[in-house]
């Protein structure tokens, strides 16, 4: 069972850096374990000021590749290696990850102190990780990209009442929970006897790049944070779809048409200072949207 699940925005903007935002990152903590979406040029200075761990990162996952999207990746494995990292890290991305990272992480003169493996995902791949699983589904940009969603695993709820006329200890209920069952007194414990229904598990899904697709709607579908793409604003419409990109109502109907509880907007074009009007014309749409800024932290509510 998941105890948190924290959001690290360590990069909102898109295509290079500026100095109000940094390239693309997306930090999710996940109980004890840290995971990437997206890793743009210096992340790990971004990690540096947070209190996410950068030697608690488990997985990478990388939703295309254009630079302001990977090229943080060689930098911050070596300053991991040169931490004295010795756990392993996966990375995920689309077709041609495998080929492709292996050459980036190949370049220099520095030895790694850790196993680094690379796996290719696809439209509709699913990773099970125990208390999650990740799922990608094809995006609608101008190269091979995905989207993503993180999909905390539903657990049944115990009941109060229930705990406290089985007089059960509270240090054994996640053994139950875990197992199924316990013999306590000599009697047989089930979850069930101690449940009082299904806790729906929490979902944070990421576009990546993308234009408005309505084949990834499935996948955000009852998202508890969508965190979207809205690179222009919609006087822009046509050169930001002809790039492969959503705007501001682009992300608004994504969100609304995926039943989405709440829609944090990143990837903002380096053109824009103020991001107003592209959130106005979100907000018109889906109320509950939000602006992400580089350092922003979210906690997921249940």
């Amino acid at each position: 069972m998941i105890s948190s699940i924290r959001l690290f925005f360590f990069g909102t903007g898109g295509s290079w850096p500026t100095q109000f935002r940094n390239t693309a990152c997306l930090g999710i903590r996940v109980g004890d374990e840290a995971i990437l979406f997206d890793v743009g040029e210096g992340t790990q200075t971004r990690i540096m000021r947070s209190t996410l761990s950068m030697m608690k990162i488990k997985r990478i996952f990388i939703t295309h590749f254009h630079g302001d999207h990977y090229l943080g990746l060689p930098g911050l494995i070596q300053t991991m290696s040169l931490y004295g990292r010795e756990d392993s890290l996966e990375i995920y991305g689309p077709v041609g990850a495998i080929a492709l990272l292996s050459d980036l992480l190949s370049l220099g003169y520095y030895s790694l102190n850790f196993e680094i493996t690379i796996k290719e995902m696809y439209d509709g791949t699913e990773l099970d990780f125990g208390d999650y699983s990740v799922k990608s589904f094809r995006a609608s940009h101008t190269v091979p990209a995905l989207a993503y969603s993180l999909k905390e695993k539903d657990v049944q709820k115990f009941d109060e009442e229930k705990i406290e006329n089985s007089k059960i200890p509270r240090k054994l209920l996640e053994k139950i929970r875990k197992n199924g069952e316990i013999v306590f007194n000599g009697n047989i414990i089930k979850m069930s006897d101690l449940s009082s229904g299904i806790r729906l598990g929490r979902k944070i899904s990421y576009s990546g790049d993308t234009r408005r697709d309505q084949h990834l709607i499935e996948l955000f579908r009852d998202s508890t944070i969508l965190v979207h793409e809205a690179t222009g604003e919609k006087s822009l419409q046509d050169k930001v779809v002809s790039y492969g990109h959503s705007t501001g109502e682009d992300a608004a109907l994504q969100a609304r048409d995926s039943n989405s509880r709440t829609l944090i907007l990143v990837h903002f074009s380096p053109r824009y200072n103020e991001i107003t009007p592209i959130i106005e014309e979100a907000k018109k749409i889906f109320a509950d949207t939000l602006a992400a800024n580089d350092f922003m932290e979210v906690e997921v509510e249940l």
